[in-house]
């Protein structure tokens, strides 16, 4: 059974980084997409920011400038790097594999991780 690992959550006061990573639990065969959503009480979880194996990124506008992801599409893993984080930042973060291969044979499907809660405070 595959399943996504997330780490490094955390407290964190404004202005500070943090840096997010996840991966398969096990070798898989390919990921289309990875990325991070973020979801705080009450409200929808929206997207953060996404990258293809080709490259292609996306960002939400409220991070451009902030955050970088990045991928090592060998070891099937990406990082969100943020830096320069606000109050407004803070929720739980859960990667997300999209068309993720586990063997070269079998269909594509979706993949969520468990989620990590990140807080911006002083």
């Amino acid at each position: 059974q595959v399943r996504l690992v997330e780490s490094g959550g955390g407290l964190v006061q404004p202005g500070g980084s943090l840096t997010l990573a996840c991966r398969p639990s096990e070798a898989i065969f390919s990921i289309f997409a990875m990325g991070w959503y973020r979801q705080v009480p009450g409200k929808q979880r929206e997207l953060v920011a996404f990258k293809s194996k080709g490259g292609n990124t996306t960002y939400a506008d409220s991070v451009k400038g902030r955050f970088t992801i990045s991928r090592d599409n060998a070891k099937s893993t990406a990082s969100l790097q943020m830096n320069n984080m606000k109050p407004e930042d803070t929720g739980v973060y859960y990667c997300h594999a999209e068309g993720l291969l586990i063997r070269s044979a079998d269909e594509e499907h979706d993949y969520w991780g468990p989620g990590t809660q990140v807080t911006v405070s002083s």
